[in-house]
């Protein structure tokens, strides 16, 4: 009687095992069929591979003899999954060289564990442990990445699922992680824990595909629709279909905040403060900012701003002695830093090569005030 209960959870076990690949592979299928080529896109084919790979590698009666090779790879799998956060909660987000020397180098460190534990066993452990560390900081690094951009996020889609999918996540990491300070280079496939596992992988992927499959595309910036652009009652009917229509009204009284007012020039402005001004609450501002204007984060929306009003003072030769640092804190940058970084992503050129080139035309033509078109 006690077999036949141990096979029926196993044959569970297997079955959401099964289930779960076939959820990820389906996600990959969408977007290769979408022809995404996004950073976050093929990270996230990276992660739902690995997830394939790990569903399959720690079910029961996997053979053995594999696991040399096996166990390196799913290490790495931590550092895939940091990466996937920083690409999908971070708009400003690049891929570098050492990302994939970083990858590199934990799977190399894996094979070099699973190859000398059988010579050098209490070297081994001690090495695994120091991997199972170096998976708990990226798993606390992928957190925190989730909760400091959490308020600045206007995807309200997003913002539902990225703290259920990081969860689970890191829970996930921290029972491979936790492995290894048990003395074992990676978690044992198949043990005690492996329904748990199979369960908590199926929901994982569950989540993952109703990401994927439900995303739509951004509303591209400066392309707030007809609906937007106008106070006419018939132009909703000109607003493409599926799409929502944001109060003009919200947004002409936004727009005054932003070109009349200034407001962007308050330090340490945030959505909330920004929506207590407008009267409203703070999720029809998320909602008027990405729908109508198309922005994805609020920083991104500030800096537009702010950027265009440090171009006209850069520009203007009666303040060529100003430093740009006075320039960037009058915008409303807090610091020096996230100034250069922001103007130079928007312009190409750094703010000290921009002053000098505008100051240099002998007919320098008039820079626009930073402001967006809405009605």
């Amino acid at each position: 009687m006690e077999t036949t209960g141990v096979m029926g959870l196993t044959a569970i076990d297997l079955g959401l095992r099964g289930a779960t690949s076939g959820l990820f592979l389906l996600i990959i299928l969408v977007a290769l069929l979408r022809h995404a080529t996004s950073q976050q896109a093929v990270l996230g084919m990276a992660m739902s591979a690995g997830g394939v790979f790990y569903a399959i590698a720690t079910a029961p009666f996997f053979p053995k003899s594999s696991w040399w090779w096996v166990l390196p790879i799913l290490s790495a799998q931590p550092a895939v999954f940091w990466l996937w956060a920083r690409a999908a909660f971070d708009d400003d987000f690049a891929l570098r060289r050492w990302h994939g020397v970083l990858w590199l180098g934990i799977v190399a460190f894996g094979f070099a564990l699973t190859l000398g534990w059988a010579y050098w066993p209490a070297l081994a452990g001690v090495g695994g442990r120091g991997l199972a560390l170096v998976n708990l900081v990226l798993a606390l690094a992928a957190a925190v990445q989730t909760v400091k951009t959490w308020r600045a996020d206007l995807v309200a889609r997003r913002r539902r699922l990225r703290l259920a999918m990081l969860a689970i996540n890191v829970g996930l990491v921290a029972v491979v992680a936790g492995a290894g300070f048990a003395a074992i280079p990676v978690a044992v496939p198949g043990g005690p824990g492996s329904l748990p596992t199979a369960l908590a992988l199926f929901v994982v992927a569950m989540i993952a595909g109703l990401g994927s499959f439900a995303t739509q595309p951004a509303v591209p910036v400066n392309s707030a629709t007809a609906a937007i652009a106008s106070s006419d009652a018939r132009a909703a009917d000109r607003a493409p279909a599926g799409r929502v229509i944001v109060d003009p009204m919200l947004l002409r009284r936004l727009d005054h905040l932003m070109t009349v007012e200034r407001t962007y020039r308050q330090e340490g402005l945030a959505i909330g403060a920004l929506a207590a001004r407008l009267d409203v609450p703070e999720h029809r501002l998320r909602q008027a900012i990405n729908e109508g204007l198309g922005y994805r984060n609020f920083n991104a929306f500030l800096n537009h701003y702010r950027i265009g009003d440090a171009k006209l003072a850069l520009s203007d030769a009666t303040q060529r002695e100003v430093p740009v640092l006075t320039i960037a804190m009058d915008a409303g940058f807090q610091s020096i830093g996230p100034f250069n970084r922001a103007f130079k992503a928007e312009t190409g050129v750094t703010p000290t090569e921009f002053r000098r080139e505008a100051l240099s035309r002998p007919d320098r033509a008039e820079i626009s005030e930073p402001r967006r078109e809405i009605g």
